[in-house]
């Protein structure tokens, strides 16, 4: 009988009650209707909006990768699951960052293209990703410079890290996994009581920030020129901080936007096997709602943590990923690839549904979509040929329903891709890291 069993089933006799391992008749049917939540009529306002989707462990790159390129391409297995979007995406495959050594690193260079081990002495050292250079040129105009998601709250490790983004020093910026914590954040108002505590709390942070400053001064003319310089890389990411808290400050009395919070599964775990579908639901219908309200115009979300990670029916991720070009491992693989679309696909609907304007909310808003890591066809874990597409932005200026495939060995730099992205944002700049120019073919011909 080909059923499907619920992942939390137990065998029950004599009063004792145990759990079932996982069986392959646990796996979910991939779904883009797990979550009953609906997407709403209209936007608040017309804005640029970019979001960023990391898939950690790369993927079945056979099933992934069309077989032909331009305008006319056929879609690969894999990505059949968009094709009621393929006149909004264009799939990129050959790109990778150049500095990047491979391996379970991805996530922290998929947004900087950092050469980790580029300073002599120190074990590790990233750079700006390009989100947080796009938010500065909308922090101003929005309650939240960014948003940082993940299936793991905070920074993680380096090398391991729980977030895509990183600030001008390179310093990781912790991530939220809780859908609870999430909503609450964006749209639940604070009390009068609450409003004064988090006044106190500002305050007395800046008291904080102040006296450490004044250390600071001090202390710098106690120093040699190298140890200064650290000091102040510090006293950046401490400035940085200060200004966060005066943001925060200046939109207290400004009331949030009111959402209902009907059919949103606010308490879908983040690595709970069983809860993944919802809860990778959930994070992208809040994301969507934080676009549609305005409260950010750039958001950032890991997926999965790398090396870890589940797929629709809880398998793992990241054992998978080393296949080592077992057929089985690499269809079961290939599943995942198609769980994770599926997600996409529903977000895109939600896009394409809403009104922006005098245009779908989808034409202002960019998605970049993928992996750091390719797994390759023997799970080497390559940093080359990496995973990726772009959707959404046509009215930003950006060209789709098209494969743009460039030689695995002689391609432009991933960074090409972000200084497009960033451009079509608004942010007036000709370089970012590596990149050699914005990326031929993404971009519309004026």
């Amino acid at each position: 009988m080909n059923r499907t069993i619920h992942r939390r089933s137990l065998l029950q006799g004599a009063g004792i009650a145990l759990g079932l391992p996982l069986l392959e008749a646990m796996s979910n049917p991939i779904s883009a209707a797990d979550s009953p939540y609906q997407p709403v009529s209209k936007t608040l306002q017309t804005n640029p909006r970019l979001i960023c989707c990391y898939i950690p462990n790369g993927v079945n790159i056979k099933q992934w990768a069309p077989k032909d390129n331009g305008a006319g391409y056929t879609l690969s297995p894999t990505l059949e699951v968009l094709k009621e979007h393929r006149d909004d995406f264009t799939v990129l495959t050959g790109l990778g960052h150049p500095a990047s050594k491979g391996g379970h690193s991805g996530a922290d260079t998929w947004l900087t293209g950092a050469d980790l081990g580029r300073v002599p002495g120190a074990e590790y050292t990233n750079s700006e990703s390009i989100d947080q250079i796009i938010a500065k040129a909308h922090e101003k105009e929005t309650r939240f410079a960014s948003l940082q998601l993940s299936d793991m709250s905070g920074t993680g490790g380096a090398g391991h890290s729980h977030t895509l983004s990183f600030n001008r020093n390179g310093t990781p910026m912790p991530a939220e996994n809780s859908p609870r914590r999430l909503f609450e954040r964006l749209f639940v108002s604070d009390s009068a009581q609450g409003r004064e505590t988090l006044l106190k709390t500002y305050a007395d942070k800046k008291s904080i920030l102040d006296s450490v400053l004044q250390d600071a001064k001090r202390l710098d003319r106690m120093l040699g020129r190298q140890d200064q310089q650290k000091v102040e890389e510090y006293m950046e990411s401490v400035r940085q901080t200060e200004s966060r808290v005066l943001r925060l400050e200046s939109w207290i009395d400004v009331p949030k936007p009111e959402i209902n919070a009907k059919g949103l599964q606010l308490d879908s775990k983040p690595i709970d096997a069983h809860d993944r579908p919802a809860w990778i639901d959930v994070m992208l219908e809040l994301c969507y709602l934080t676009f549609v309200t305005d409260a950010t115009r750039v958001i950032t979300f890991e997926w999965s943590r790398e090396a870890g990670g589940f797929g629709g029916g809880g398998e793992n991720h990241h054992e998978l990923s080393h296949h080592g070009g077992d057929d089985g491992m690499l269809n079961r693989l290939a599943q995942i690839d198609r769980f994770h679309l599926s997600k996409l696909n529903r977000f895109l609907t939600f896009l394409k549904a809403t009104q922006d304007g005098q245009q779908r909310m989808l034409d202002n808003t960019m998605v970049l979509f993928g992996s750091g890591m390719n797994s390759g066809e023997g799970g080497d874990h390559s940093p080359k040929n990496l995973p990726l597409l772009v959707a959404g932005g046509s009215k930003l200026g950006l060209r789709h329903g098209q494969h743009l495939a460039f030689d695995v060995d002689k391609h432009p730099p991933l960074s090409n891709v972000h200084l497009t992205l960033a451009q079509k944002m608004g942010v007036e700049t000709g370089t970012f890291s590596d990149a050699s120019g914005t990326l031929t073919g993404l971009t519309q011909v004026s």
